[in-house]
């Protein structure tokens, strides 16, 4: 390779643009420039009603929709990914703004900010540290236990917003709920209603008529992806066509200004930076794996790779820029993605260009934005989460998985009673002790040859062979110093139910490694089987474990036992023995 072709390449790896832009072709671009259309129109309501969820002025969802997307076209490995604000980051964004010690330091813009640098930077110091393998560390169970309870806890924070009551904060205080409900207003509950229908409509029954008249795909995802821009222009007409906000006190956006704020890092404010950095951490894993998992989606489709290590410095680039920038910290987002690869989306050209329009309405149309109801935000909020409420998964995950159950109930409960950190956090906790507990009471068979073959299966589900002073274990798992007791256990008990034993036989099919703590325990169950006049042998180790076990003294001191290729030598030569 010449040095020209090694810095093209390094180039390549680090700006994955570089790559598809040297095969761009005009068939991609207008593919791109349709799917880029079909997602700005995505991108206004969507990152308006994400920065109100989060709590945050409205402009703050546009401006994250803006650069960030830029820097992970550079640097992401997804061609069709689209980032930006979403949901899930939202409602951890909200709960980070409303912690007490958050609270009382005012400014939730800049702590948002904070938020979004942070972030950035945790992404690229776990790039650095080629972490991107941690997408492996959050079970699915774990992950879709999380995303149920944030879903339904966005949906209990946007209901108020649809039927125009107070937030209520009551508890169980019903004359409280009393006061909150004296608080409805018809107006607000009748645009909300109106929205929620349309929504609906344009995502199931127009796409099905659509689908009859004949139509191509991508025209009718184009059809029927308007919905949410078509929701947001009629509610509006009609709240500023029948001063809905003066008279009926229907709560709009407000204003929003025009134009960019200006690129800065004013941001940075030590005592907040500690306070908020437990929140980023969370913000930053949860929007990895998210964003990760997403990709992979419309990258298996069309036999894509997607490189985790590099999706982390892309996002952490794209938080950075909305730090900078002016936005809410950012990740892949589900629905925007699937609409952007269904309308034809070849490379990341179409978030440069729905990036490229989103700019020109925040700077010539922002006077348009001021009227939007925040009722018909809650509905659009409400259509794209109540998909994410998977709660029929767990009885699936339960009837499968035990263990994996229970971390999946814990993780929804504890989102929903303690908070977004706390249930995450309690799942992977679940997770990893359920692992340990599987780890540590591996599965050990006793074997016995199925008659007229030389294949050996457990004794308890096949009609086998056995030999009275012959004993064949089969460990499937590797030995450890988590294992190693139960597996001393479990041999111990087997020789007591069967005395006449005089061979023991391990098969190592299952084990990849054996830790230090467990050789010591295989050296002295070694040395008391020989004392009780039994020996101990080992059949179908794999290469790396007799070459860790032939640096040790181990296989001199299993001496008169033996290391068998086959399990099937083991019974020959020990069977002429019997």
């Amino acid at each position: 390779m010449t040095y020209s072709n090694h810095i093209e390449s390094r180039l390549s790896q680090l700006f994955p643009i570089v790559g598809w832009l040297k095969s761009y072709t005009r068939e991609e671009f207008y593919g791109d420039m349709f799917a880029g259309i079909i997602t700005a129109i995505l991108l206004v309501p969507q990152g308006i009603a994400y920065a109100i969820l989060a709590g945050l002025p409205p402009q703050l969802g546009l401006y994250a929709s803006i650069l960030p997307p830029v820097l992970y076209a550079f640097f992401g490995t997804s061609r069709t990914l689209s980032v930006g604000p979403v949901s899930i980051a939202a409602i951890m964004i909200a709960s980070a703004l409303t912690a007490p010690e958050i609270s009382v330091l005012g400014n939730p813009v800049q702590s948002a900010l904070i938020l979004s640098a942070e972030s950035g930077i945790i992404m690229l110091l776990m790039a650095l540290l080629r972490m991107g393998g941690l997408v492996n560390f959050i079970s699915h169970p774990v992950l879709t236990g999380f995303t149920s309870g944030a879903a339904l806890l966005i949906i209990g924070s946007q209901l108020p917003q649809l039927f125009g009551i107070k937030t209520p904060s009551c508890g169980f205080d019903m004359s409280c709920y009393n006061t909150v409900f004296q608080t409805f207003n018809v107006s607000t509950l009748m645009i909300g209603l109106a929205a929620l229908g349309l929504l609906v409509f344009f995502s199931g029954p127009l796409i099905h008529m659509l689908k009859k008249m004949g139509l191509q795909p991508s025209l009718i995802t184009a059809i029927s992806k308007c919905g949410p821009l078509l929701t947001i222009m009629l509610a509006t007409l009609a709240v500023s066509h029948f001063d809905l906000t003066g008279q009926q006190h229907v709560a709009v956006v407000g204003q929003v200004p025009s134009g960019f704020p200006e690129l800065n890092m004013a941001f940075i404010v030590i005592e907040k930076w500690q306070l908020l950095l437990p929140y980023s951490g969370f913000i930053a894993l949860i929007a990895y794996v998210e964003s990760v998992a997403i990709a992979k989606v419309t990258a298996n489709l069309r036999s894509e790779k997607i490189v985790p290590n590099q999706e982390l410095i892309a996002l952490g680039a794209a938080n950075l820029a909305a730090a900078v920038s002016g936005g809410m910290p950012v990740a892949g987002g589900f629905s925007r993605t699937m609409v952007n690869f269904a309308a034809g989306a070849r490379t990341q050209m179409a978030m440069l260009i729905a990036a490229g329009l989103l700019a020109l309405a925040v700077i010539f149309f922002s006077p348009w934005f001021e009227n939007i109801p925040k009722a018909a935000l809650a509905a659009i909020i409400l259509v794209a989460i109540v998909p994410l409420v998977k709660l029929n998964n767990i009885p699936i995950t339960w009837r499968y998985d035990r263990g994996d159950g229970i971390a999946e109930i814990a993780t929804l409960l504890g989102v929903l009673i303690y908070g977004i950190e706390e249930g995450i956090t309690l799942g992977i906790i679940l997770t990893l002790i359920s692992h340990l507990r599987k780890t540590s009471q591996p599965h050990i068979a006793v074997v016995g040859r199925i008659p007229g073959t030389e294949h050996y299966r457990n004794i308890k589900r096949h009609s086998v062979e056995t030999w009275p002073n012959l004993l064949l274990l089969r460990v499937d798992e590797s030995i450890t110093f988590a294992n190693i007791n139960y597996i001393e256990a479990f041999i111990e008990s087997e020789l007591r139910r069967q005395p006449d034993i005089k061979h023991i036989v391990l098969i190592f099919t299952s084990i990849s490694d054996i830790d230090t703590t467990a050789l010591e325990v295989l050296e002295n169950l070694n040395h008391s089987l020989q004392v009780a006049k039994m020996t101990l042998h080992i059949s179908e180790a794999k290469g790396p474990v007799l070459d860790k076990l032939e640096k040790t003294d181990f296989l001199k001191q299993l001496k008169p036992g033996k290391v068998f290729f086959h399990t099937e030598d083991a019974v020959r030569e020990l069977g002429k023995r019997i």
